[in-house]
C-alpha cells in the first residue's frame, strides 16, 4: 500500500486543518489507519487510529477532544481533522496503515512522505 498525504501548512493558533491520505490499492478497507507526527529534535508521537471500518478511534491524550481521524472507504482516504490548532502542534504530519490495532511505529507496515503543519503563534 503507498499513501499520499496533503493538507498541511501555515495556520494561526486557534485555528484548523484537514489532513487528507490516499492510498492505492484495493485492500485499503482491510486496514487500520493512523496519522503519526514529529517535530523538529522530537522523536515521531502517535496521534490517532482507525479501525478497517471506521467503527472505532483511538486518541493520543495530546489530542483528544481538538483532533478526529475519520475515514472514507469508498474514496481510500484517511483524514484528520485539527481544531484549536496550537504552536506545539508544529511538525510533520504521517499518515501509515497496519493489520494491528497499535500505537508503536512497528505496529504498522507503511507510511506516507508526511505532510508539514506549522502554527503561528
Amino acid at each position: 500500500v503507498q499513501l499520499q498525504a496533503s493538507g498541511g501548512g501555515l495556520v494561526q493558533a486557534g485555528g484548523s486543518l484537514r489532513l487528507s491520505c490516499v492510498a492505492s490499492g484495493r485492500t485499503f478497507s482491510f486496514y487500520n489507519m493512523a496519522w503519526f507526527r514529529q517535530a523538529p529534535g522530537k522523536e515521531r508521537e502517535f496521534l490517532a487510529r482507525i479501525s478497517p471500518s471506521g467503527g472505532s478511534t483511538y486518541y493520543a491524550d495530546s489530542v483528544k477532544g481538538r483532533f478526529t481521524i475519520s475515514r472514507d472507504n469508498e474514496k481510500n482516504t484517511v483524514y484528520l481533522q485539527m481544531n484549536s490548532l496550537k504552536p506545539e502542534d508544529t511538525a510533520v504530519y504521517y499518515c501509515a496503515v497496519g493489520w494491528t490495532g497499535g500505537t508503536r511505529e512497528a505496529d504498522f507496515i507503511s507510511w506516507g512522505q508526511g505532510t508539514l503543519v506549522t502554527v503561528s503563534s
